[in-house]
């Protein structure tokens, strides 16, 4: 377990060394993977997904032919349980493209490795009940963001959006961010954290949060993301160099997961079946549980709230301008 009120130094060490290794390695291997081909054609690309929620529409993309009809031939494997941490894969040539959520990225963004965001997944919005969440025990003391100084907050991975959002809240309501200590956990103990005692709180997401929230030892605090419309949860990102040699490629992905994310929010047990396989909850509870809404759309404010704002929590070291974060056939907009 890893423990840290602020995981910068850590991250920022990690960081640099992979931009050196990225320096590297690209040219050593990412040329080779970047044009290889099957047999019949087809260009090979392989994505790196989360571990834990928002990679519906990769399956879907897949399994509905919307890869295969752009001519291309994709391979989905699992990540990174720190999602920032697939920058590495996709530098080297391991993969063409990778999931993250929006802090994830700026970790690297910020320390000027050559990657670039070409879609949106997920992004917080009103249309939805809250997916993602603050848990405490029913007896707990804490009824507030703010309650949560001195106290410890149980999160998938140090550093990320997730820690952003808490730390954000607990600031909006009027307290310390900089009191709270955060512990890195499995995704999937999250729960059994702060049922035990473990943890005074945790923070979960998607098919997790929606269980926990059936849990009667438990309770939720506030509406999570929603807080802040137009947050990326999820987003996919690839390599500066890859996309300047590969930009009709890329172009075709993401127009493939487009389609996938229409296709998604149409058809929720689409969605649903794709949960049953790859986590560990029950079919029976996934039934039962509405789906997310996938959006590709980035909002360029809310991302520089959230670049400002991690920059101030010292989750960054410094604050990259647009053009060093989206690429330039992404699809953005500035919001209402």
């Amino acid at each position: 377990m890893e423990t840290s009120r602020n995981p910068r130094r850590r991250t920022l060490i990690v960081l640099t060394a992979l931009a050196v290794t990225g320096s590297l390695t690209v040219t050593a291997c990412g040329g080779d993977a970047a044009t290889a081909t099957t047999s019949d054609g087809k260009t090979k690309v392989t994505v790196l997904r989360s571990n834990g929620a928002i990679f519906e529409p990769l399956y879907i993309a897949q399994q509905q032919g919307y890869f295969k009809d752009a001519g291309l031939d994709v391979t989905i494997k699992a990540g990174a349980q720190d999602t920032s941490q697939n920058a590495p894969s996709v530098l080297n040539g391991e993969a063409q493209f990778a999931m993250t959520d929006s802090s994830g990225f700026l970790k690297g963004a910020a320390q000027d490795l050559p990657i670039r965001i070409v879609s949106g997944l997920q992004s917080a919005t009103t249309k939805t009940d809250p997916t993602d969440g603050l848990l405490v025990k029913k007896s707990s003391g804490i009824t507030s963001f703010s309650d949560l100084e001195g106290k410890t907050v149980g999160l998938s991975a140090l550093g990320g959006t997730i820690q952003f959002i808490v730390e954000y809240l607990v600031q909006k309501d009027g307290g310390d961010p900089t009191k709270v200590k955060f512990v890195a956990l499995p995704t999937t103990s999250l729960t059994d954290a702060v049922a035990s005692g473990k943890t005074d709180a945790v923070y979960s997401f998607g098919a997790f949060f929606a269980a926990a929230k059936t849990n009667a030892k438990l309770r939720v605090i506030g509406k999570g993301m929603n807080e802040l419309p137009g947050m990326v949860q999820g987003l996919l990102f690839a390599g500066q160099k890859y996309l300047a040699s590969n930009g009709d490629t890329a172009k075709k992905f993401i127009e493939a997961v487009a389609k996938a994310i229409t296709y998604a929010n149409a058809h929720p047990n689409a969605v649903r079946a794709i949960d049953k396989k790859y986590t560990q909850l029950s079919a029976d509870f996934i039934d039962k549980q509405d789906t997310a809404y996938y959006d590709t759309d980035l909002n360029t404010t809310v991302m520089r709230t959230v670049i400002t704002k991690m920059h101030e929590f010292k989750l960054l070291d410094k604050e990259p301008k647009d053009d060093a974060v989206y690429w330039d056939q992404a699809p953005i907009s500035a919001g209402e």
